[in-house]
C-alpha cells in the first residue's frame, strides 16, 4: 500500500508504489459535474512518474529536476523561466486557477507494471489530477491507458515510439516529444548526403515498442533513398554488455551500424562497438559508420569521445539558447525561450538541461495553461483546450498540438557528435533544423482510435 509524506514547503509529497490490486480511482466530490480528483481546496496535486532506477535513470533524474522547476515557476518562485516567453499569457505565478501546485513522485523503473502501479497510487492515494513523465514508450503507453480509464490527463514525458500517438493513442493523453517517424524523415536525407545512397545497414534494436518503431522508421526512410538493410537484431532492454551482438556485425557485410538504443543501452552498445574497432574499419570500400537515431545530451556525456562524428536526432538542445551556424552555413539565431529555460535550469542545478528536462517542463506548463484557458480542471475541458492548440515561446518555435492524434508538430533537430567539444556538456552540434513540413504525416497512417475524453465521472 501507499504512504504519503507532505512537506509544508507547499510543493512536495512523496508516494510509495501501491499494490497492483487497488480499485480504480474514486471521485472526491458528490457534485453532479464531478470528475476524478476534482480539487476542492486551495491546492492541486500533479503526479510526476519518472524512472528513478533502471537503464533510463539519468533521464528520469533530469525530468524530475525540470518538473520541480516548473512547479516553482507556476507558484511564483524563481524567475518564471519560459512562462515569460510562452505565447499564451494565462500563467501569472499564482499556481493553476489560483490553486497552489503540489506534486507527488513515483519510480517507473522503466517497467510498465511498476509505472502503472505508481501512477495508480498517485491518483488513488494522493489525488493527482494529472500524471506525467516516463522515459520509455512502453511505460508511456501503459500509463496513458491507465489514465484514460481513471479519468485523468496524461502529459507524456520522453516517449518516441510512433505507437504513443499512433495505434495506442488515447483522448486523455498528449505528447510534446517528437516520434520515430519524424526522426527517420529528418535523418535519412542527412545520412544519404553524408554517406551516400549505396549503404548496407545492420540494426541493433531495443526489444520493445520504441525500438521496433524506430527501426522501422529509419529502415523505411533510408531504404527509400537506396540503402539496404542486411540484418536487424533485437536486444533486451536489460542488456548491459553488447559484445555478443556487435561481433556478428563484422561478418555481415554491413558498412553502417544503426543503434536503436536509448539511455544507458546506447552508451553501452556504442562503447562496445568502438571497442571492437568498428569505427576504424573499411567495409565495401567505405568507412564504417554508426548512427544513433535518438540522441540526448545525457547519452552523449555518458559515451564521451565515442560520439564524435555520429549523427542522430533530438527534440531540443540547449545550444538553441546561444544560436549557432550549421555546417552548411545556415545561421540559427539565439532562441529567447530556450535561453530563459537554460538560465533558470542552470542557475538552479549547475548544468544545462537535457531534452528530457525540456519536454517535461513544457508538458507541465502546457497542462497548467490549458486548465487556465479552459477555466476548469475537468479533463474534457483540458482536452478541448489542447486539441488544435498552436503556440510558440517554449523552445521549439511554432508548434501545433494536432487534434486528430494529440501529437505535437514542430521542427526537428539533426545533431552530430562534436569533434572538438569545449566542455563535458558541449558534445553535440546541430547540423540541420528540419522544417516541420518535412516530418508531418497523415494522422491515419499508424491506426488506432483516439476515442472520447473520460472525466472519470
Amino acid at each position: 500500500m501507499s504512504n504519503s509524506n507532505f512537506t509544508r514547503r507547499g510543493v512536495l509529497k512523496t508516494s510509495a508504489v501501491a499494490g497492483a490490486g487497488l480499485a480504480l480511482p474514486t471521485i472526491f466530490t458528490n457534485r453532479a459535474n464531478a470528475f476524478t480528483n476534482e480539487p476542492t481546496g486551495s491546492t492541486v496535486t500533479l503526479g510526476f512518474n519518472v524512472p528513478q532506477t533502471g537503464p533510463y535513470a539519468d533521464e528520469g533524474a533530469d525530468e524530475l529536476r525540470a518538473y520541480q522547476l516548473a512547479v516553482e515557476h507556476l507558484n511564483g518562485e524563481g524567475d518564471g523561466g519560459m512562462i515569460n516567453t510562452f505565447s499564451s499569457k494565462t500563467l501569472d505565478g499564482t499556481g493553476i486557477l489560483g490553486k497552489k501546485v503540489e506534486y507527488v513522485t513515483g519510480d517507473t523503473q522503466t517497467k510498465s507494471d511498476a509505472a502503472r502501479a505508481s501512477a495508480r497510487s498517485m491518483i488513488e492515494k494522493d489525488g493527482a489530477i494529472m500524471i506525467t513523465g516516463g522515459s520509455s514508450s512502453g511505460v508511456a503507453v501503459a500509463v496513458q491507458a491507465l489514465c484514460q480509464e481513471a479519468g485523468v490527463i496524461f502529459m507524456a514525458g520522453l516517449t518516441h515510439s510512433n505507437d504513443t500517438t499512433g495505434k495506442d493513442k488515447k483522448a486523455n493523453g498528449f505528447r510534446h516529444f517528437f516520434n520515430s517517424y519524424m526522426s527517420g524523415a529528418a535523418l535519412a536525407p542527412v545520412l544519404a548526403n553524408a554517406y551516400g545512397n549505396d549503404r548496407k545497414a545492420y540494426h541493433l534494436t531495443a526489444d520493445y515498442n520504441w525500438g521496433y518503431t524506430t527501426e522501422e522508421a529509419v529502415r523505411n526512410s533510408t531504404e527509400a533513398l537506396g540503402w539496404e538493410t542486411v540484418a536487424a537484431v533485437k536486444t533486451p532492454l536489460t542488456q548491459t554488455d553488447f559484445s555478443s551482438y556487435i561481433a556478428p556485425v563484422l561478418q555481415s557485410g554491413a558498412d553502417v551500424l544503426v543503434l536503436n538504443h536509448y539511455g544507458g543501452n546506447m552508451v553501452n552498445s556504442l562503447t562496445n562497438a568502438v571497442q571492437f574497432g568498428l569505427r576504424d574499419k573499411m567495409v565495401n570500400d567505405k568507412n564504417f559508420e554508426i548512427v544513433v537515431p535518438l540522441y540526448s545530451r545525457l547519452m552523449a556525456r555518458g559515451a564521451g569521445a565515442n560520439v564524435k562524428g555520429i549523427y542522430g536526432s533530438t527534440n531540443w538542445h540547449w545550444s538553441l539558447s546561444q544560436g549557432f551556424t550549421t555546417p552548411d552555413g545556415t545561421e540559427v539565431a539565439p532562441d529567447a525561450a530556450s535561453a530563459a529555460f537554460v538560465k533558470s535550469f542552470g542557475e538552479k542545478y549547475g548544468f544545462p538541461p537535457s531534452q528530457a528536462a525540456h519536454t517535461c517542463y513544457c508538458q507541465t506548463i502546457l497542462y497548467a495553461d490549458a486548465v487556465n484557458r479552459a477555466g476548469s480542471f475537468n479533463p474534457c475541458a483540458v482536452v478541448e483546450a489542447l486539441e488544435g492548440f498552436e503556440f510558440d515561446g517554449l523552445g521549439n518555435g511554432p508548434t501545433l498540438y494536432r487534434a486528430e492524434d494529440h501529437q505535437c508538430f514542430k521542427d526537428v533537430l539533426v545533431v552530430r557528435g562534436k569533434e572538438n567539444p569545449q566542455s563535458e556538456f558541449d558534445l553535440l552540434e546541430v547540423v540541420e533544423v528540419t522544417p516541420v513540413g518535412q516530418v508531418t504525416y497523415d494522422p491515419s497512417i499508424f491506426g488506432g482510435d483516439l476515442g472520447s475524453c473520460n472525466p472519470g465521472a
